[in-house]
């Protein structure tokens, strides 16, 4: 079969990569690609929001299955539009990706059906909302309504900062059009967790888990980010919690969407604060996480390519999931400046160093090729995975072949996966 993956980050090329694998597929595409990615599929470049240029493409070179890899596509009904045409597609019609285009779409609908999540409300004016923050005190957390590149979400401290995000969002509209609402709750003191899960509209089959680092800088200090690393499995999700995740948070989404006439069929990636032993929803995502994809998919034994065609298909029921033992660990590498202004065009060395080493993998995300030099061209330049038999082995892995690449303004976490040790590692 044909495949087609969309997109061009590091998720993407992880995705690829895994795809590559599969002795069902004979040839990969990806729109746009990176550098990365052009070393084993056919790259091409069309926007990602021309979904006739895509569909007409699909068709014209007889592709099997599409994959969508970002969320903004899936927001604006790239599934749809497949449908319509009878070309099957991986990723939630525009209605079921509201889930993660639309917080106050997504909370409201937790409150309905019982879902854990933090106590909220929802504003559309300043002085609405930070009467309600002065009364309930800080921290808060503050979210904006729409897409925000993973950034939308601020964890106000204090009353001065939960002042200056409201305004920031609601009057300054930072994030546009996707800050004209925005969603205050409560600030949840715990551990945070990433479960993603395969649905088909009925039935759900969980991946391991895994934890991102939001924040730009150790210590979960500074700004969020579209995530600075990840690694799986999580041993703070236990089977126990795991039970019920399933039972408590997706049973319940699914039964729910399903009550309100949508239908879910794809990812689904829940962000889970564990607090108090109990876990609670921060936000749901409509596809593959970036960067936990990078650390999941590398100890996944099952076939990729197999595990999406049953669920575009409607017969998850009738497949299971193999898993390799250890753990793996992905490091992101940014520009500086990183998640605010940053420079690019800078030429990334010591890749071939790397190319070598045995249960390495470096996932590209923002690098392209011009005069035969592979240069930066996003804030998320690499993704340096490692597996391991255990989360240390994985962490000195990949740390290890980070110290072979450079590139002018690298910088990186020093504690990806550090949390984890305190289960043992």
């Amino acid at each position: 079969m044909k495949v087609l993956v969309i997109g061009s980050g590091g998720r993407e090329h992880c995705l690829v990569w895994k795809i590559s694998r599969s002795s069902k597929v004979k040839k990969i595409y990806c729109i746009p690609g990176n550098a990365g990615i052009s070393e084993i599929a056919d790259c091409r470049n069309i926007s990602t929001d021309d979904f006739t240029g895509i569909a007409d493409f699909v068709k014209k070179e007889k592709i099997t299955l599409t994959i969508v890899g970002p969320e903004a596509p899936l927001v604006k009904g790239i599934a749809d539009h497949f449908a319509h045409q009878g070309l099957p597609i991986f990723g939630p019609s525009k209605e079921a990706s509201r889930l993660e285009g639309s917080k106050v779409f997504a909370k409201r609908l937790m409150r309905k059906y019982g879902i854990p999540t933090a106590p909220f409300e929802i504003f559309s004016d300043s002085i609405s909302a930070i009467k309600y923050i002065k009364k309930k005190g800080a921290p808060v957390v503050i979210k904006a309504d729409g897409l925000a590149a993973g950034k939308g979400a601020i964890v106000a401290r204090t009353m001065e900062e939960a002042e200056q995000s409201v305004h920031k969002i609601l009057d300054q509209k930072i994030f546009g059009e996707a800050g004209n609402q925005i969603v205050v709750e409560d600030y949840l003191e715990g551990e945070e967790a990433s479960i993603l899960a395969f649905v088909d509209g009925k039935a759900f089959l969980p991946l391991i888990s895994s934890q991102d680092h939001k924040q730009v800088y150790d210590g979960d200090k500074g700004p969020n980010t579209g995530g600075m690393g990840a690694y799986s499995p999580a041993p703070l999700i236990t089977q126990e919690l795991q039970k019920k995740i399933s039972q408590e948070i997706f049973e319940r989404l699914i039964g729910g969407l399903n009550e309100e006439g949508i239908t879910y069929n794809g990812i689904l990636y829940a962000g889970i604060m564990v607090s108090k032993g109990l876990p609670y929803v921060l936000e749901f995502n409509v596809r593959f996480g970036d960067p936990e994809t990078q650390a999941i998919l590398p100890l996944l034994d099952s076939d990729l390519v197999e595990l999406i065609d049953a669920c575009v298909k409607n017969r998850l029921k009738e497949i299971s999931i193999e898993w390799k033992k250890g753990a793996c660990v992905c490091v992101v590498l940014a520009s500086r400046g990183y998640p605010d202004s940053y420079e690019k065009g800078f030429e990334i060395k010591g890749l071939e160093k790397v190319k070598n080493k045995i249960d390495v993998f470096v996932f590209h995300a923002g690098t392209t090729i011009k005069n035969c030099k592979l240069l930066t061209s996003g804030g998320r330049v690499l993704g340096v995975t490692a597996t391991g038999r255990d989360l240390r082995d994985a962490r000195d892995k990949a740390y290890g072949a980070i110290e072979d690449i450079y590139f002018e303004g690298m910088h990186y976490r020093k504690d990806i996966g550090i949390k984890a040790l305190k289960y043992g590692g």
